[in-house]
């Protein structure tokens, strides 16, 4: 399973039926999981744990050390679950030690060619990235979130579960879950529907998510008050209520 013309570390540990191809660098400190397969000309670094069943594919760069002018080489992680796919010339960074010293990668995920995830990001699971999406250090992106090509990510900027980006998006501020947005700067262009039914989302409580964005981004009304008014909603539903505390607590502010 390991080809000969791999070069991998003694202090790295392997799981059980990994798979590594030619040319392939795997560095001291890297642990990665049961079942994974990494192909030719892929290099991981550590401190990095990659946990089972992920594929990873060529020219890929894992753990690097942060492109951040303040890192001085401390000892700081990054961290990737099961089952992604991780496809040619992806880069995912470790974390600084300014913004907790791990980068976090979820599971069950596709990263297409050329994603960037830099420093200090936390991604959720079953996200979608598509060609050249990229975050600067310090994003969150929420669960089954998914990244049209050529999306870019402000640093520290939020983007919630459920969110849909189209090609080219460019996010300054923080996106609230289950949207539909586009453009640069991006705004939001309505609820990602058929995101929202997948995940189950009654009639009812698709109704209330619907009026909701309505008196948020339609109303005029200031977020504050627009936030009041969705009150007895997000008492009922646990999507609003998740909509509505992602805007209270957004540190950018929100796109709108």
């Amino acid at each position: 399973m390991i080809h000969p013309q791999a070069i991998i570390d003694p202090r790295a540990r392997l799981g059980r039926d990994v798979h590594v191809g030619a040319f392939s660098i795997i560095g001291a400190d890297v642990e990665i999981g049961d079942g994974t397969w990494i192909g030719p000309h892929v290099v991981i670094n550590g401190p990095t744990r990659i946990g089972a069943g992920n594929k990873i594919f060529q020219f890929a760069s894992i753990g690097e050390a942060p492109q951040d002018l303040k890192y001085a080489g401390e000892p700081t992680r990054l961290e990737v679950g099961d089952r992604n796919v991780i496809r040619e010339c992806v880069t995912m960074s470790r974390g600084t030690v300014g913004g907790g010293g791990i980068t976090r990668v979820g599971s069950d995920s596709l990263f297409m060619a050329y994603v960037h995830i830099a420093h200090d990001c936390r991604v959720g699971n079953g996200v979608v990235f598509a060609n050249n999406a990229t975050l600067a250090g310090h994003v969150e992106v929420g669960d089954k979130a998914i990244l049209g090509g050529f999306v870019g990510i402000h640093q520290f900027c939020k983007v919630g579960a459920g969110v849909m980006m189209g090609v080219g998006s460019v996010a300054l501020k923080d996106v609230p879950p289950f949207l539909m947005v586009y453009g640069n700067p991006a705004v939001p262009h309505g609820l990602n529907l058929r995101g929202l039914k997948r995940r189950g989302l009654s009639a009812a409580g698709l109704d209330a998510l619907k009026k909701t964005y309505k008196t948020v981004f339609r109303s005029g009304l200031t977020v504050d008050d627009a936030l009041k008014q969705t009150e007895p909603a997000a008492a009922q539903f646990a999507e609003v209520a998740a909509f509505c505390d992602f805007i209270r607590n957004a540190g950018r502010g929100i796109i709108r």
